[in-house]
């Protein structure tokens, strides 16, 4: 049976380290995910008592091994954009198929307050994953940086 716990303080980190939490991540993320300091830096405003910032992550455990995570953040910015983001989230590729992946998103939800928008590349597997949890493709995102 798949076990999901909510972790939204360092301190809550039990069967499982930050160290081990973000290497989880950064494996299974493959090529969609980001460098580990970035992965620690989303954690480290998920757990922010900045009243502007915030979120929380969930580790899912099955059989007493690691085999899934998330993160997701709070937006601040209530109404015109949702309030959270689905920063990361990835299952073992040993454990894939076996809706593990759907039931972390689902739980993510009961403890997101308001509405959740995510990232996600055209290529990604995932995405079917999240148009089956309810995740409608309302825009296209576009980004511009300075050189």
């Amino acid at each position: 049976m798949l076990e999901i716990k909510k972790i939204e303080k360092e301190a809550e980190f039990k069967n499982i380290s930050r160290v081990e939490f973000i290497d989880f991540l950064f494996t299974h993320l493959d090529r969609f995910g980001d460098p580990k300091p970035d992965i620690n830096k989303c954690l480290d405003y998920a757990f922010s008592e900045n009243p502007s910032e915030g979120g929380f992550a969930l580790a899912a455990f099955y059989e007493n091994k690691l085999v899934g995570a998330l993160i997701m953040n709070k937006t601040g910015m209530s109404g015109y954009i949702p309030e959270n983001i689905l920063v990361y989230v990835a299952v073992d590729a040993k454990y894939r198929g076996q809706g593990f992946g759907g039931k972390i998103v689902k739980e993510s939800f009961k403890h997101a307050n308001g509405k959740v928008k995510l990232h996600v590349e055209y290529d990604n597997p995932a995405k079917r994953l999240y148009e089956r949890v309810g995740f409608e493709s309302k825009y296209a995102e576009m980004r511009y940086e300075n050189k």
